[in-house]
């Protein structure tokens, strides 16, 4: 019999602070990270890699499923709050290419597939080792790790979290335009709510907190509070 690994499950949509709260959990418990968002990017940057088209449709799910199975990625906390996460593609850092709204928009294109979400099952369950894992996505709590010992969804409203997607790029110098990102939100809410393969929903045990008024301070204080009652 294996020794327990403790799991925090952090779900929610995009824009929702997730990859904040878990490099802040990741850092206080020292435990390993799981970007499952990224890993759909990065299918998609592989994707465009090999010049696969992703707006047409219907995709060609076979090879996008091959493309996950084989993905070599690695997430390296930094503890650099402008940048927290180094993320390599087979050795190459693609942390400022996974981070883009196109990326973004191509990650829910994929993940509708089930060939795709095969594909990265295994590779996810693997980041779960000694002496804990974090794992940020959309069904870390209801898929991935059904198990896990804390599950949390953070929420907020499209119209936040498009606020603070323009914010933070207007901060890193990037044109955008907060209607298109609005939209873009949307749309991909839409996606990941109504897929037919492990939809985005709270899993029926999580602790669901809604930071469309509240600021990270506040978020990550709640938090804190709930894993350490979980815990300890």
């Amino acid at each position: 019999m294996t020794d327990h690994v403790p799991t925090i499950a952090l779900d929610g949509p995009s824009g929702s602070g997730k990859g904040v709260v878990a490099n802040f959990l990741a850092t206080q418990y020292e435990f390993h990270l799981l970007d499952s968002g990224a890993l759909y990017r990065l299918v998609g940057i592989a994707a465009r890699r090999a010049s696969i088209a992703l707006e047409n449709s219907p995709l060609n799910e076979a090879v996008l499923g091959e493309i996950a199975r084989r993905l070599d990625v690695a997430f390296i906390a930094t503890k650099n709050p402008e940048d927290p996460l180094e993320i390599t593609l087979f050795g190459d850092q693609v942390g400022h290419e996974v981070r883009t709204d196109e990326a973004g928009v191509d990650a829910s294109r994929v993940a509708s597939l089930p060939a795709v979400r095969d594909g990265l099952f295994e590779l996810q369950r693997s980041f779960r080792q000694a002496p804990g894992l974090v794992a940020d996505g959309r069904d870390m709590g209801t898929t991935i790790f059904p198990e896990a010992d804390v599950k949390i969804y953070l929420t907020a409203s499209a119209e936040a979290r498009a606020e603070r997607r323009y914010k933070q790029l207007i901060h890193k110098g990037m044109g955008v335009n907060l209607h298109d990102l609005f939209q873009s939100i949307q749309a991909r809410d839409e996606r990941d709510m109504n897929r037919s393969v492990s939809p985005l929903t709270p899993a029926e045990d999580a602790f669901v907190i809604d930071s469309t008024d509240m600021d990270i301070e506040e978020v990550l204080q709640n938090v804190k509070a709930i894993v350490t009652e979980k815990l300890g």
